[in-house]
Parts: structure tokens; C-alpha cells; sequence
């Protein structure tokens, strides 16, 4: 029997009722999420473009006004962006002026009409997307020297930050302020500063506290989560914590009650998971460490291959990572101290590797893409009314050079 997204593949699920007294016992908060996302389904799959592209990033916006107007925006491996209705996933616009390659978007949290780009030519590009023009809106510059790999902003849209690539000896997190930046015509930003000596590889990933715009993490190649309250003076003093994953690091995030969690995936499929509120105390900050997930996961009629990142669930207090396989499925698994449990699987959705995904506590809906150039939006209990899934796409093997590439053996890492 293959793989179905219809599958409850949680043993806690099938015994989940208890008689006392002669009555069902209710749910939990964390068995109905669970339930919830194991029952999502295909509500709308993006038409296939002209120029088909790997979908490397994506993004939501917040809503300003109401569900309907919230747009998605995806880098993609042909060095474009494009901007859909997030409801109909209708393509809406395209930015296909950059000279390097992309490294992320991310929408402004407060206005919906801006996004931000980061790019391999050391720039992190602001567009108005109400405009029907190429040009950014704003360029904030970096060095010379830097390729930009990763980057956020931050919760109040202050401060943008963005990690390098090591050149020479040298791995830089770059700050600039955002204030204004749609008040006024193109222009280019210097930095703000930076920090150069808490990280000695390149620095894969930047994210921004969710809550506090004070508070960033950042993690590295050099297997190094690190976490800064940019309000110090300076790098030293803004160093709070440093947790090592022991692997290079291919994602991070916050989680837990107030945020004080964070944990990283790594490119070796490993998962690491520390909580920071531990730091002045004598117990341990290590919540859970996992060499390879693929071997400590058990997935029926299935396999899993890599991981794409994770997400933390408010209402139910509750931490999930998302992986799949090479053919499209994806899988979702519960993390708790005890280990990893899979909560439920999609199929029939992807016909390649995800490569991003974007969730939506609103409407407990989740936005994949991925190498087969298709975004998907899944709801819970959804029907689609579309085509059937596309083939996987045929790229040209160019395109693959500066794209994540999942590996099953150890990366060389610092000591």
C-alpha cells in the first residue's frame, strides 16, 4: 500500500479516547492540531509557468485587510521572484532583474505591499510590489566582498540582517536600518554594521525573534546556532548564547512558550532543539538531539530522504518538522523531548523534492514548493479542482550548482 495523505499514522491517534466514568475523555489541545494537520489536503496548485524554475523560498504576507487579498512570494532557481494571490495561487507579478542568485524572501510585517530579497551580488533588494516596475524600491549594499546567503527582518520591520559566505577567513552578520523605506524614491543603503567574529563559516541562516525585535539567531556551516540582543553595545556583550549542533546548520527557529526555545535542522538531516531560559540555571539547555532523523523515524510503506525545516504550533505549544522524499511526499512529525513521531503524511501533492513551505496559524493552512516548479496551497479537509500532479521537471544540471543539495553523508565541519 503506498503512502496517503488519508493516513492518521500516530499510535497516540488510534487510542485516543479513554472512558472514565462511562464518557469519552476530550481531546487534546495537541492531539486536535495534529489531527488537523494530518487531514490537510490540496486546495489550489499554482499553473505551471513558462519557464519552469526549482521554487527555492516562500513567503506569506500578513493580512492587512482580509485572507483574500494575502499574497505569496517565491524565489526561484532562475534568479526571479514571483508573486501570487495566496487564496487562488493566480500569478500576479514577476522580478526577474536580479544579477545573482536569490536567497530568500520575506514580506514586511506591517504592510503587505513590501518584500524583501536577498542576493548572491551582496545587495538585499526592497520591492514595492504595488508597482509595476523592476526597479527595487530600495537596495540596501553590502561590502564589497559579500554574498549574501541568508537574511530576516526584524518583527517591528527596524532592522534587516543578513549572513555571507566565509571569504578568507572572514563570515559577517550585516545590519542596516529599515525605517522609511517606502517613503522615499530608490535609493541605496549603507550598513549599519556588523558582526564578524561569533561565526567561522558561512552563515546559512538568519531569523528574527518573532516577538522581540531586539533578539536574532543566526546559524552557520561551522554547526554554531548563535543568539544576539542587537540592543548591546557591542558583538561581545550581544553574544547570549552559543549552542553548538555539531553539523552545518541548514535551518533555524524559535519555539516554546514566549519563544525561548530555538532549534536548527541540519544539512545532514540531523535536529537540534536547546531552550535558552535554561541558560542561568543548572539544568541542561538541551532539549533534544538527533543525528539523523532518517533512522530514528519510522514511516510505514515510506521512507524519508531530508528535511526542510520546522515549524512551532501557538495554540497546541508544540513543535514540528517537516521532511519528504525524493518523488514529493511530505511528512510531519511531532518533536517532544522523547523523540519524534510522525503525525501524518501528503501525497499526491509534489512530484520532486519540497524545497520550501510557508505555515499559516489563521488557517492551520501550509504553502509548499518545490524542484518540480509547482506551489501548493493544502487546507484541512480541502478537495481539489485541478489537474493531477505534474511530472517531475527536467532541469538542466546548471541550475543545480548553487542549490541545497541533500546528503546522505556527513559534511566537513569546524572544530
Amino acid at each position: 500500500m503506498s503512502c496517503c495523505m488519508h493516513e492518521l499514522l500516530s499510535t497516540a491517534q488510534s487510542s485516543r479516547f479513554v472512558t472514565t466514568s462511562g464518557a469519552a475523555a476530550e481531546m487534546t489541545a495537541v492531539e486536535k492540531i495534529e489531527e488537523q494537520l494530518a487531514s490537510l489536503r490540496i486546495a489550489k496548485r499554482s499553473a505551471l509557468s513558462e519557464e519552469p524554475a526549482y521554487v527555492l523560498d516562500v513567503d506569506v504576507s500578513n493580512p492587512t485587510q482580509s485572507e483574500s487579498s494575502r499574497l505569496v512570494a517565491v524565489s526561484c532557481s532562475n534568479k526571479s521572484i514571483r508573486v501570487y494571490n495566496r487564496e487562488t495561487l493566480n500569478f500576479l507579478r514577476e522580478y526577474s532583474s536580479h544579477p545573482g542568485v536569490l536567497n530568500g524572501v520575506r514580506f514586511a510585517h506591517a504592510c503587505d505591499n513590501v518584500l524583501f530579497s536577498a542576493c548572491s551580488d551582496g545587495t538585499v533588494r526592497c520591492w514595492d510590489i504595488r508597482l509595476a516596475t523592476q526597479q527595487a524600491a530600495q537596495v540596501f549594499s553590502g561590502y564589497p566582498s559579500n554574498v549574501f546567503i541568508s537574511f530576516d527582518i526584524s518583527c517591528n520591520d527596524l532592522i534587516i540582517c543578513a549572513g555571507t559566505e566565509k571569504v578568507e577567513k572572514d563570515a559577517f552578520l550585516v545590519f542596516w536600518d529599515a525605517r522609511g523605506i517606502t517613503n522615499c524614491a530608490s535609493t541605496t543603503r549603507e550598513p549599519l554594521g556588523v558582526y564578524s567574529e561569533s561565526h567561522n563559516d558561512d552563515v546559512t541562516k538568519i531569523c528574527f525573534h518573532p516577538v522581540k525585535p531586539n533578539s536574532v539567531a543566526s546559524g552557520s556551516t561551522d554547526g554554531l546556532v548563535n543568539v544576539f540582543d542587537i540592543n548591546k553595545d557591542n558583538e561581545d556583550d550581544a553574544l547570549i548564547s552559543t549552542c553548538n549542533s555539531d553539523s552545518s546548520v541548514s535551518f533555524i527557529g524559535w519555539s516554546g512558550k514566549d519563544y525561548k526555545e530555538v532549534y536548527c535542522v541540519t544539512h545532514d538531516e540531523g535536529f537540534c532543539w536547546w531552550d535558552i531560559a535554561q541558560l542561568d540555571t543548572e539544568e541542561s539547555i538541551t532539549l533534544s538531539h538527533v543525528l539523523d532523523v532518517r533512522d530514528a523515524v519510522c514511516i510505514e510503506n515510506d521512507t524519508l530522504n531530508y528535511l526542510v525545516g520546522g515549524l512551532y504550533h501557538e495554540k497546541a505549544d508544540k513543535l514540528f518538522l517537516l521532511g519528504g522524499t525524493s518523488t514529493g511526499n511530505i511528512h510531519l512529525l511531532g518533536c517532544s523531548t522523547d523523540g519524534l513521531s510522525l503525525v501524518g503524511s501528503l501525497c499526491g501533492g509534489h512530484s520532486a523534492t519540497v524545497r520550501s513551505f510557508c505555515w499559516n496559524a489563521a488557517d492551520e493552512s501550509l504553502v509548499t514548493g518545490g524542484e518540480d516548479a509547482q506551489l501548493l496551497l493544502w487546507k484541512p479537509g480541502a478537495v481539489e479542482r485541478s489537474l493531477a500532479k505534474k511530472t517531475s521537471l527536467k532541469i538542466a544540471s546548471s541550475v543545480q550548482k548553487r542549490v541545497r543539495v541533500h546528503n546522505s553523508s556527513l559534511k566537513s565541519r569546524k572544530k
